[in-house]
């Protein structure tokens, strides 16, 4: 039988099985350069002579087995991935070691044996025993059990319990602890929501897809606040009925306990929970319970796309536009959003994609009937969308007229030390946002800001010769992170502290320069000395609990403003919410990347949605540079249909997704000369290969050139979707790098090309 084993070879093993060969998909023990190592049995084999035996088979049904195996074949094929790391990654930890399933986790329980309904019987049960009989009471009002623990917490001993076991009231029993951390999640109190017209219609078109042969995917496209969960949460109540289970991706950890609670209002003990954020017991439970049945609805980020659940019938990817579905580092890397597409279909399972600003390539696939279009054009109750203004930031002036006095945001005044006092208020705030804030605050409601960059200052410079301190391994600027008193970088964690001279010239003028999340939150906590602030970014979330406090502060009214990243731009709903103020619109503008614009309109028009969520009305608004810039303009408006519209006419000449398919090869060394010698080769020997209406360009330096010590050249593949397949298992059979060190990375579909 053939075995693929986590390592990072495009192919699987032949072994010798004794005894009868295992299904496929069965987790087996076998040696592999004299190392013993977990796999999966991936097919049948050639039986040669020669063949090493396996050394064990470690489970009696198949861990990946059915329509998960044949994704599995499908991830390998089209991400040109080894299939042991694709099935490595379609499993708990737990199932990747080199031993059986680990037994699930139990707990001793006293158990009310017979029932004692009087005070006489009571007497004579217990007679002068009376911390047994205590005890037995105990039990009564907890419904009839209590685990051990907890009754000797109460101070009961081990012969109290004992007695109780031999005088038939009571006994002591085994049960299964399941780890569920969302066990104490608050359910969502929320009135029970009529479906509107719009709501209706999608319905209606989802559950007429249920049971259709080779299944169905829809985009639904709703504005922010259209009711696009209400949609997810009635269709699935349709699934289940019929039986089936569902997955629900959602595309951060952050909005993991909200999407939580919401389904199990509607679905109860139905719903499991997966995601990186859980321990590896947590995260096992869950997927064990999705694979014997005992839940059907599966939640998570990314990886829950893999969840095991049974008779799989629908597939739900919120906010599918989120560049968090796709997997950036190490094989396979692949999309969620895609995956879930192919699982849906090879299921015969309707895909749900529900964004307000969906992906071009998903909206290019509704329009061309690939996929099916809904619309929520209208947000629910009968709210409206928030009114939008833009404070520019180039000149003395505001949009609204006012003196503003704002020198561009990401040129913060210079301070001599990092000690130094924070920039005023008005390097931060137009005068529109900051009487916008403070009106959102005197009527007592809430107010969210952007700023999609953390830390303090993004920039230490000397003034004398105009040195950037860089990181020591990677062609970046180190971040001045104020509150660790520390240079660091946010790509390798490389740290350091603050310098007192210049490297470069010796000089002692270093100035501290742009604007991060740490800045923004010490400068209002001085200009709103009374109102909570809260700032939620990586840096504050490190915790495995973190998101869910920040949020649960805010949802309890004891958060007036919320400071953060994109991650507070995704998704969240809190009625009092009011106010949304984009601090820099710029950050990620003008990066030379081809999504750039596509990914700042999103972020500015998920950002805004925000606001006025409930009864209230919502304001936004956003200060920029650019303020006649298309994107603004879009988001200014509300305006999804015009940005595509404008977006795909730059995409058309020359050509880039959604117009045709494209992949990454990246080429990257410790040595530079040798990721530029092997980029060159590779480019050459991709063009012997390719056929016509695939064009390879490059080599060109990465846009960050050098990366956790190692030097990156890439080229790109461009071209139709089988074209450029072959280009990809050519590149990945045939070229070979040479040199210490000197990796090749593929990348199919890629969402970021820094």
């Amino acid at each position: 039988m053939e075995v693929a084993l986590p390592v990072p070879l495009r192919q699987a093993f032949s072994y010798r099985f004794r005894g009868g060969a295992p299904e496929v998909g069965t987790r087996v023990s076998v040696l592999f350069r004299n190392r013993a190592m977990v796999g999966w049995v991936w097919g049948p084999g050639k039986q040669v002579p020669g063949l090493l035996d396996a050394k064990a088979v470690l489970e009696s049904e198949p861990s990946v087995a059915g329509e998960l195996m044949e994704l599995a074949r499908w991830i390998a094929e089209y991400y040109v991935a080894p299939p042991g790391v694709v099935l490595k990654t379609m499993v708990p930890v737990a199932a990747t070691k080199g031993s059986k399933l680990p037994k699930p986790a139990t707990r001793s329980v006293v158990k009310v044996e017979r029932e004692i309904g009087t005070l006489d019987e009571m007497q004579r049960t217990f007679g002068r025993a009376r911390r047994q009989r205590e005890a037995y009471e105990q039990l009564q009002e907890a419904g009839g059990a209590l685990p051990l623990a907890v009754v000797l917490e109460k101070g009961f001993s081990r012969p109290v319990v004992t007695g109780l076991v031999r005088r038939g009231v009571a006994a002591i029993e085994r049960e299964t602890v399941v780890r569920d951390p969302f066990r104490d999640t608050p359910v969502a109190a929320e009135p029970a929501h009529v479906p509107n017209a719009g709501q209706r219609r999608a319905l209606r078109e989802l559950a007429g897809a249920l049971g259709r042969r080779g299944g169905s995917t829809f985009l639904l496209h709703g504005v922010t606040g259209s009711g696009k969960t209400l949609v997810y949460v009635e269709f699935l109540k349709r699934v289940l009925a019929r039986g089936e289970g569902a997955v629900v991706l959602v595309p951060e950890i952050a909005l993991t306990p909200q999407t939580v609670s919401r389904f199990r209002q509607a679905f109860g003990d139905a719903v499991a929970v997966l995601h990186s954020g859980l321990s590896a017991g947590e995260r096992f439970d869950a997927w064990r319970q999705l694979r014997t049945n005992q839940k059907r609805i599966a939640i998570g980020a990314r990886s829950a796309v893999f969840a095991p659940v049974q008779r799989l019938g629908a597939v739900v990817v919120d906010e599918e536009h989120e560049h968090s579905y796709k997997q950036s580092s190490g094989a396979p890397r692949y999309n969620a959003r895609d995956v879930a597409v192919v699982r849906a279909a090879r299921a015969g399972a309707v895909c749900v994609l529900g964004s307000a600003t969906p992906a071009l390539e998903s909206w290019a696939n509704a329009a061309s009937g690939k996929y099916r279009l809904l619309s929520l054009p209208d947000r629910v109750g009968g709210g409206v969308l928030p009114e939008v203004r833009v404070a520019d930031l180039r000149t003395k002036t505001d949009r609204a007229g006012r003196a503003a006095g704002v020198p561009p945001a990401a040129a913060a005044p210079a301070v001599s030390a990092p000690t130094a006092a924070a920039a005023p208020q008005d390097r931060v705030l137009s005068p529109m946002l900051a009487d916008a804030m403070r009106r959102c605050l005197g009527r007592k409601e809430q107010a969210l800001l952007l700023l999609n960059r953390r830390g303090y200052a993004n920039v230490c410079r000397c003034q004398e010769c105009g040195d950037v301190r860089l990181c020591v391994r990677c062609s970046v600027s180190l971040t001045f992170h104020r509150s660790r008193r520390v240079l660091a970088c946010h790509h390798c964690g490389h740290s350091e502290p603050p310098p007192v001279r210049c490297d470069r010239c010796g000089g002692s003028a270093l100035s501290y320069r742009g604007l991060g999340t740490e800045q923004v939150e010490r400068i209002l906590r001085e200009y709103l000395p009374r109102a909570r602030v809260a700032r939620m970014d990586m840096d504050t979330t490190r915790g495995k609990w973190s998101h869910h406090e920040i949020l649960g502060r805010l949802r309890d009214g004891a958060v007036d403003v919320l400071l953060g990243t994109q991650m507070i731009a995704k998704g969240l709903d809190f009625p009092r919410v009011t106010l949304v103020g984009v601090i820099d619109a710029d950050v990620g503008l003008h990066l030379p990347d081809f999504r750039a614009c596509e990914r700042t309109f999103q972020l500015l028009a998920q950002v805004a949605g925000r606001a006025g969520r409930g009864r209230l009305p919502g304001e936004v608004v956003i200060q920029t540079r650019v303020p006649d810039h298309y994107v603004v303009r879009a988001a200014l408006a509300h305006d999804y249909r015009g940005f595509v519209e404008r977006e795909l006419e730059s995409r058309a000449d020359p050509a880039y997704p959604p117009f045709l398919r494209m992949a990454r090869l990246l080429v990257h060394s410790p040595i530079q000369e040798d990721a530029l010698r092997n980029a060159d080769a590779l480019a050459a020997w991709l063009r012997t290969c390719v056929r016509d209406g695939v064009e390879v360009l490059g080599p060109a330096p990465a846009p960050i050139e050098k990366l956790q010590g190692r030097f990156r050249w890439h080229v790109l593949v461009r071209g139709a979707a089988a074209g450029v397949g072959r280009a990809l298992h050519a590149a990945a059979g045939g070229f070979e790098a040479r040199g210490p060190g000197v990796r090749v990375s593929l990348d199919r579909d890629p969402l970021n090309l820094m």
